[in-house]
């Protein structure tokens, strides 16, 4: 990589930071481990929720293919997780790039 790759690569990483820092800041509050851990339940019930999910179809199936019903209400569950899952990382994303403004205080 040339040393211009490299100068526009630094700018824009620069010019990135600064644009979401200034669209994200204002909409979400600043960041604690108070206002995270609601984030963190919610993603773990909904992974208790898709196993639990699958380890009863497996329970209940006794060797039969699941039904169309029980793979539907799987399907629910991973995407409720997927979902949150992938918000999350979108969260951790943007605290680690200082797109937001964060709070590393243990007392709230």
């Amino acid at each position: 990589m040339t040393i211009d790759s490299n100068r526009l690569l630094l700018e824009f990483e620069k010019l990135r930071r600064e644009i979401n820092h200034n669209v994200l800041s204002p909409a979400l509050p600043e960041l604690s481990l108070t206002n995270l851990q609601p984030l963190i339940t919610l993603v773990a019930g909904a992974r208790r929720d898709y196993l639990t999910c699958l380890l009863e179809l497996a329970e209940r199936s006794k060797g039969q293919p699941p039904s169309a019903e029980q793979i539907s209400e799987l399907r629910a569950r991973r995407e409720t997780f997927d979902e949150l899952v992938s918000a999350a990382n979108a969260l951790e994303t943007a605290i680690q790039r200082d797109y937001l403004k964060v709070r590393v205080n243990r007392r709230d």
